[in-house]
């Protein structure tokens, strides 16, 4: 019966009636946590934390298998997911439906459009079957296919597997890449001859995932973690051949707000190293061709300083904010003299526009620019002229991509959009001419884009502020107030939300939900203004725009409070934990993804990855004045007993990001004081860490799980 119904309503859930109702069963009973009460004192105010007996040790933040635990974590979390596997269980088939279908879309023998570099043609594919690609390439003017990195076989027997960043020397004989077996971004780099086949005795342990060749094929710079805290603190040099230990330290970042890393000009001239923290950039640089040469900053570090580098000819061209540039200007200074009294501008700085990046050719410079909250790409030549690229969609994403050669009037994109496949361009600078190199294919015989409207709209903040959002449907729905509705939201570290194409998302739309993306401060989506009003004590900005959103799509009958819900991961998770304690009664039901909501406790601890280096997005808490503020909107601090809405939440053992016992900790004390009947779950994977399963298919059977807590609902409300 259950199974007919699901079959049936994966057609039909909300273009007809049902008379559809759970069977009459004994109600399941939630795990409860142990109560064990830790008094928590800062700045004379006292926290009572029932659930701090979940935090990992100090002893056991580095283990690599879940026996380091307590076996009492072990089982609450193992509790968790077996009442997530009974309450849900009505929805397996339903499950099974949508994974089979979002599977279903998605090309088995996909091949990425190849990279021609250095005299090889680089590419990856997927046979039929499999989770993980083949990494291949052939030189060019040949039809020779070389295996450099066989996915499938490096993978089998692990539960996790990603491969990180891959190298290839500049004689193209070496191969380095890196392997994370665990999900917690700590890396091991190891080395291949391409010629042989055969893989180096060298290995290089706890890296962050790159390594960088210099121009000699024998000496390569690599950056190691911090064993505590995962932070990426070291450069080091390794000579091919010697073992890790002998390996020289070339840089250390002692400054526990920064991090750094290595990596090599687009000219492959120079070697960087880069440390960063919010508000402030610092590099140095040393020939690529003298890898025992010193290290030179081009400008040191300042409060307030930000600043990204590349190399072209005989100069440096350097994204800056400098002299209160807040959007961001393009300067150039030459290699000899390199701090900020030589910089000259190229491309000033706009009170209306973010300029995000830039790409150095021979005879081009391309901005990436956003405006209106809109990226464009913008063609210069190095004489002044210059045009933008068309795009035609009301809200989409471009960005430019895998342009590794100077000498080219080729440029290379990527583009989609609510109702676009995501697509690769090629587009000549001079002539104007594109040529479309790849669409994604969507293996329906259903779609069609042209069934499927999007459109942009701005909701009206509580200050006035208009807030941008995109939103996407199958043509036909009626302003009702009847419509489900799930609305996205992230809003933090200026990271902006654009509208790309998602082909699982399709599941929902054919099922008449309607997908929007609030595009609320915190973000960058209207220039760095946006970002700056929502952060640090202007955070609350981020979640009062995602509430004033719903409410403007409810007000305009796009659905209604019983109809609506919200979705957001990670810091997003920390906006759906603050909607729910403000506004409880607005959302139908609320998916948080990895969701970072024990803000105080964390960004008190400094041996947890992520707390020292964002301090200037969050505030440091041993400041009273950030201390009140963060305490004012953290939302484990501000579980009430009151209704709460239906809720689904997600976490991985391993995540270094926002570790397990966030989650566990929320959903313990939501369920201990909340006063409703409404669903509370959570899904504890113990095999990965923050970015979910590995695997081309596997991370699907989360999204299928999301679907079906969602439909599942709307069920109900109909």
């Amino acid at each position: 019966m259950k199974f007919t119904y699901y079959f049936l309503a994966s057609f039909c859930l909300l273009g007809c009636k049902s008379d559809y109702k759970k069977a009459s069963e004994p109600k399941i009973q939630p795990p409860i946590a142990k109560i064990q009460a830790e008094e928590l004192t800062v700045h004379g105010d006292t926290r009572i934390d029932n659930y701090f007996w979940m935090r990992l040790s100090d002893e056991q933040k580095n283990a690599t298998t879940p026996d380091a635990q307590t076996q009492d974590v072990i089982d609450y979390l193992n509790a968790e997911n077996d009442y997530l596997d009974k309450v849900m269980g009505h929805t397996d088939s339903l499950q099974t439906v949508l994974f089979d279908e979002i599977k279903g879309r998605i090309k088995k023998d996909d091949e990425s459009v190849p990279v021609n570099h250095n005299g090889y043609s680089y590419y990856s594919k997927f046979k039929e079957g499999n989770d993980y690609p083949l990494y291949c390439r052939s030189k060019l003017g040949t039809e020779t296919e070389e295996v450099m990195l066989d996915g499938p076989e490096l993978s089998k027997g692990l539960t996790y597997f990603e491969i990180g960043a891959q190298a290839v020397s500049p004689n193209n004989t070496l191969l380095a890449y890196a392997v994370d077996t665990i999900s917690r971004r700590q890396y091991t780099v190891r080395f291949k001859n391409l010629e042989t086949g055969d893989m180096l005795d060298d290995v290089l342990e706890n890296t962050d995932g790159s390594a960088v060749w210099a121009n000699d094929n024998k000496t390569v710079f690599y950056t190691t973690k911090d064993p505590e805290t995962l932070r990426s603190n070291k450069v080091f040099k390794h000579k091919l051949g010697d073992t890790q230990d002998l390996d020289v330290l070339v840089y250390e970042e002692k400054d526990d707000t920064f991090r750094c890393a290595v990596f090599k000009s687009k000219s492959e001239a120079f070697i960087f190293i880069g440390s960063f923290q919010t508000l402030s950039n610092e590099y140095q640089y040393m020939d690529a061709n003298i890898p025992d040469g010193e290290l030179k900053v081009i400008q040191p570090r300042e409060k307030h300083l930000e600043y990204y580098v590349d190399h072209y000819a005989n100069h440096f061209y350097i994204r800056t904010n400098k002299d209160g540039a807040k959007n961001f200007k393009i300067v150039e200074t030459p290699i000899h003299a390199t701090t900020q009294e030589n910089w000259v501008d190229v491309i000033p700085h706009r009170n209306d526009v973010l300029l995000e990046d830039f790409d150095l050719f021979k005879e081009y410079l391309v901005i990436t620019e956003r405006e209106n909250g809109l990226r464009k790409l913008r063609i210069r030549n190095w004489n002044g002229n210059e045009h933008y690229l068309p795009f035609n969609d009301p809200t989409y994403l471009t960005y430019t991509t895998s342009n590794l050669d100077f000498d080219t009037n080729v440029l290379r994109y990527n583009y989609s959009s609510l109702t676009t496949p995501n697509s690769t361009f090629e587009y000549n600078m001079k002539t104007k001419e594109q040529v479309l190199l790849k669409q994604e294919e969507v293996l329906d015989s259903n779609f069609n884009p042209n069934l499927y409207a999007s459109e942009r709209l701005f909701a009206t903040a509580t200050d006035g502020t208009k807030i941008p959002i995109s939103l996407v449907y199958k043509k036909g729905i009626t302003k009702s107030g009847n419509n489900p509705l799930l609305l996205l939201g992230y809003g933090s570290y200026g990271i902006s939300i654009d509208a790309n194409f998602n082909s699982s998302r399709l599941s929902l739309l054919d099922r008449g939900f309607i997908y929007a993306i609030a595009h609320v401060r915190g973000g960058q989506e209207m220039g760095r203004d946006w970002y700056e009003d929502g952060k640090l004590l202007n955070k609350k900005n981020t979640f009062t725009d995602f509430i004033d959103s719903a409410e403007y799509l409810v007000d305009a009958n796009y659905t209604s409070p019983e109809h609506l819900y919200a979705e957001g991961g990670s810091a997003g998770g920390l906006l759906m934990g603050a909607i729910v304690n403000m506004k409880p009664n607005l959302w139908h039901g609320v998916v948080a993804a990895v969701p970072f909501v024990d803000v105080v406790s964390t960004m008190l601890d400094e041996t947890i990855p992520l707390t020292t280096f964002e301090f200037d997005e969050w505030g440091n808490p041993k400041d009273s004045i950030y201390y009140d503020y963060i305490k004012s909107y953290s939302p484990y601090d501000n579980v009430e007993a009151k209704s709460y809405p239906n809720m689904l939440i997600t976490t991985g053992y391993w995540d270094s990001q926002v570790q397990y016992w966030e989650p566990a900790k929320w959903i313990a004390k939501l369920r201990a004081t909340k006063t409703d009947d409404n669903l509370l779950i959570m899904d504890c994977n113990m095999d990965v860490g923050h970015g979910g399963a590995s695997g081309r298919f596997e991370r699907y059977k989360i999204q299928a799980l999301k679907y079906a807590f969602l439909l599942d609902l709307e069920v109900e409300a109909h």
